[in-house]
């Protein structure tokens, strides 16, 4: 695996901060990850403990990354994916998932978060025929992550980009806007734009946990209305069922009716 944007040297002077959760560590512990540390699962159980869906929400938003990688891969012919703000390696992985179909296919993934790097370098892998990459790069640096994102993708060719659970880190939703207008502007027409975040208006319990936990010193997470999680896919084409619960997006065919849950996304379509 190469990584365009950081040095090993470099990354062995970046510090792992154990003494404040983080959201990305808390995340991989809701899905039964191990790598996190005592403060994450003790902030990750008392988020629980306010609102137990908040586990429901994590393994149903990975799920719905699955299928909309599936979905581009095999039915949109996406070959290449840029992944901002992946958190920590766990199971199903975009590379896992779309190299599984299409072995040439090649992903990008960006974080900023020196655990994840060091977990990246061990645990992601590549095909032979693909290729994977890590870009440390945070989200609100866009030109930084296409310029690096280039070394390894052609930019000229279709695109799937990939928003997950990250656009709630940028606290002012103009900017958040920007973002993702100017990362969609860098991509062809045949690209598809993949955003799923927590949505506010739906469940008053998931927003009092997420208000105390905003609170608690952790970098906040800033829920959104669906009108706003809708409002990112101004000017694309939303393929169906457009923007619904995650648990409600093109469920595998034979499994039981969805939940809703106060979570977000849809895909759509660069015309």
């Amino acid at each position: 695996m190469t990584d365009p944007a950081t040095t090993p040297e470099q990354a062995e002077h970046r510090k792992i901060d154990t003494s404040v959760p983080h959201s990305a560590r808390i995340w991989n512990y809701w899905l039964g990850g191990k790598d996190n540390y005592p403060v994450d699962e003790e902030a990750g159980d008392a988020y629980s403990a306010v609102f137990p869906g908040i586990v429901t929400i994590a393994r149903s938003s990975r799920a719905f990354l699955r299928r909309n990688i599936t979905y581009l891969v095999r039915e949109a012919g996406i070959r290449q994916f840029l992944d901002v703000g992946t958190g920590l390696p766990t199971a199903e992985n975009t590379h896992e998932v779309a190299q599984g179909i299409a072995p040439e296919a090649r992903i990008v993934y960006v974080d900023n978060d020196p655990m994840v790097l060091a977990h990246a370098r061990a645990l992601l892998y590549s095909t032979d025929e693909g290729a994977t990459a890590y870009v440390d790069a945070d989200v609100t640096d866009p030109e930084r992550i296409l310029a690096a994102a280039a070394e390894t993708l052609d930019l000229s060719r279709p695109t799937g980009l990939i928003l997950s659970n990250i656009l709630g880190h940028v606290a002012d939703y103009d900017r958040a806007r920007g973002i993702v207008d100017r990362l969609m502007a860098a991509l062809p027409s045949g690209s598809h734009l993949s955003v799923n975040d927590g949505s506010r208006g739906i469940d008053p319990v998931f927003e009092q946990a997420q208000d105390s936990y905003n609170s608690s010193g952790a970098v906040p997470y800033n829920l959104r209305s669906v009108e706003e999680i809708t409002a990112f896919f101004d000017g694309l084409k939303l393929i169906e069922p457009g923007v619904v619960p995650v648990t409600q997006w093109r469920p595998e065919p034979g499994s039981p009716t969805p939940e809703t849950v106060a979570e977000h996304g849809g895909l759509a379509l660069k015309p």
